[in-house]
């Protein structure tokens, strides 16, 4: 016995009609920016809320890996001690690129500032590395 008579195309219709399929839409997709300049490519890439604390990168058989996790609670309490409130947000998202394979992690510069990650690497290969390394973000 079926409960929905009509099939829940419809939703799946009204949801294609806002985002076509292929279309990624997430609040946690690492917004990037990739551009090449004087040798070097830069990725600028969009954290909004994390902090420099909250993203750890490495390097392992070709791919730059970024990771961001930030968990916060806030909680406020009346005079006796009691809970009034608490609010949660917990995210965390990851992106990887292919550099290539000479890349090593000490070519790699980053900066965090105003919850932009900025990233220059080379443009131009080097000897292959096959260790996992991680890269240190001023």
């Amino acid at each position: 016995m079926k409960y929905f008579p009509r099939s829940l195309d419809v939703f799946d219709d009204m949801f294609d009609s806002f985002f076509p399929k292929g279309t990624v839409y997430s609040d946690n997709v690492m917004r990037t920016d990739v551009y090449e300049k004087d040798g070097y490519y830069n990725l600028d890439i969009e954290l909004p809320g994390y902090n420099k604390e909250d993203v750890q990168m490495d390097i392992m058989d070709g791919y730059l890996n970024i990771k961001a996790n930030h968990n916060q609670t806030n909680e406020e309490k009346d005079a006796k001690g009691n809970l009034i409130r608490s609010e949660r947000r917990f995210g965390s998202c990851s992106r990887s690129f292919y550099v290539g394979e000479n890349i090593k992690a000490e070519d790699i510069k980053a900066r965090f500032e105003n919850g932009i990650l900025n990233i220059v690497l080379p443009s131009k290969e080097q000897k292959s590395i096959e260790t996992k390394q991680t890269v240190t973000i001023e």
